[in-house]
């Protein structure tokens, strides 16, 4: 009886290949979709005063900034966690010692 709740329990911790890049792929697209909703939010609020029909200069520049200034952002608080996340143990490793 034990053999087959192991072969169950590994059964379970196993996962199709397909199945697991399917669901990574379609993370990451949730993940950009709300980058660009955040960004679009964030940028509207900040570069519109009143929306017309067309955009005049000023709101197409500052939309532009905004933009750059918000992927930069972006990309600097990354590599900052991605800094930050290698010069700290795991924690797992720090029991071990």
């Amino acid at each position: 009886m034990e053999s087959s709740s192991s072969s169950s329990a590994a059964g379970v911790g196993a996962v199709d290949p397909q199945l697991q890049h399917f669901m990574e792929v379609e993370s990451q697209k949730q993940r950009f979709q709300q980058l660009v909703h955040q960004m679009t939010e964030l940028c509207w609020e900040k570069c519109m005063d009143k929306p017309g029909p067309k955009l005049d200069s000023r709101a197409e520049a500052c939309f532009v900034n905004c933009v750059e200034r918000f992927i930069d952002t972006s990309q600097f608080i990354l590599n900052r966690l991605e800094q930050t996340h290698k010069s700290k143990p795991v924690f797992s490793e720090s029991l071990s010692d």
